[in-house]
């Protein structure tokens, strides 16, 4: 495993040993989307689980099948062989039908024996019905929530919950948008933005705050601006090889990262019923193929992403087998293209490592652009 991967698991547990010393309950939560903000108005500490990186170990390994997304594969070995233990329970989204059949196997081909919850989000166009839909399902999991933290829900809790998570979002997103403002590289970037995945939230934002302070007010970055799409920022190594050849990632379209950014920006999380409030913020995310069958919407959000950052190229960055992110290749291909904007794209087995063949790929693509070339 990675030092970077290690560094990040090392301090995973040490959140987690914060928390549980404060009498909080710990779950985990596999991609993407979810109402975090409900959990933490239950004293809930949400960690995420990407995987984890690496090859699958263990006895599970073999029970899913080689071409299933290797994050579903990865999941199920990390949980029966028992490093997941420090969790009191598991939620599964909806993202995809991979790992919605995960959350049916998990008791089964897992040996999982503590609860595994449920979250169906919404998908398509927020129409009446979808909304209610959203509200009724909000207020499903509240339930279970509620009964795993053995309390009950208060609305004003929830509210101010909802509070803290727009002061993360809305920090989270300047950053994003002023990148080349910060004199950060792009791996210490992300290693910060990541840390959410597993801080308790309060302790993220302080974090955030603090280097939301450090932005400057002319770029402070200085190689060729590109733009990411896809999945995970994994290996993160991947981050190093591309400051290497003279590149930064001037915007985000990284399912981890910036498509979950933008939520709480036209809400006022202070009035009204909050499960309306927080269906809405699920509505007003960054659109992801993991939510809409839409491409030309969230092509249109690329389109902008590219000429406000001033992206010189494209990395397309997704996992093998991840079909909702695959379905949108001919798409992204199509409106590069149209754009003049070159792209590579790159395909993944969230490995620790990057191959020598991915390596150098990503070179020459920073090398033609930093030269003027067009790539096809």
């Amino acid at each position: 495993m990675s030092e970077a991967s290690n560094h990040r698991g090392t301090e995973r547990k040490a959140a987690i040993a914060k928390s549980q010393s404060k009498g909080r309950q710990i779950v985990g939560v596999l991609p993407i989307h979810y109402p975090k903000a409900l959990f933490t108005a239950l004293d809930l500490h949400a960690v995420e689980l990407w995987g984890p990186p690496g090859p699958p170990a263990g006895p599970a390994a073999g029970r899913i099948q080689s071409y299933v997304c290797p994050l579903v594969r990865n999941a199920l070995a990390f949980l029966a062989s028992g490093k997941a233990d420090d969790l009191d329970a598991l939620l599964v989204p909806h993202t995809c039908d991979s790992l919605q059949g995960l959350a049916t196997l998990l008791t089964d081909f897992g040996g999982w024996p503590k609860p595994v919850l449920t979250f169906l989000h919404p998908k398509g166009e927020a129409r009446p019905s979808s909304r209610v839909f959203a509200v009724a399902e909000l207020r499903v999991l509240g339930e279970k929530l509620e009964k795993l933290a053995g309390k009950q829900l208060d609305p004003d809790r929830l509210r101010a919950a909802m509070g803290l998570h727009k002061r993360m979002d809305a920090i989270t997103s300047d950053l994003l948008t002023h990148r080349s403002r910060l004199e950060v590289p792009d791996a210490g970037f992300y290693a910060l933005l990541r840390r959410g995945e597993y801080l308790w939230p309060e302790d993220h934002l302080a974090e955030l705050t603090l280097a939301h302070k450090a932005l400057g007010s002319e770029p402070r970055q200085h190689g060729v601006p590109l733009l990411v799409t896809g999945y995970v920022p994994e290996p993160m190594a991947i981050l190093d090889i591309l400051a290497e050849a003279g590149a930064y990632l001037a915007a985000d379209d990284y399912a981890a990262i910036g498509r979950r950014i933008g939520g709480y920006e036209n809400v006022d999380p202070s009035t009204g019923d909050p499960f309306e409030t927080l269906a809405a913020t699920l509505f007003s995310s960054p659109p992801c193929p993991t939510r809409s069958a839409d491409s030309s919407v969230r092509m249109a959000h690329l389109t902008r992403l590219a000429e406000r950052s001033g992206a010189r190229g494209v990395l397309i960055h997704t996992v093998k087998f991840c079909e909702p992110e695959l379905f949108d290749i001919p798409a992204l291909r199509k409106t590069f293209a149209a754009l003049k904007l070159p792209f590579l794209h790159l395909e993944g087995e969230l490995e620790t490592k990057l191959s020598m063949q991915a390596s150098t790929r990503l070179e020459a693509f920073v090398e033609m652009l930093g030269a003027g070339k067009v790539v096809a």
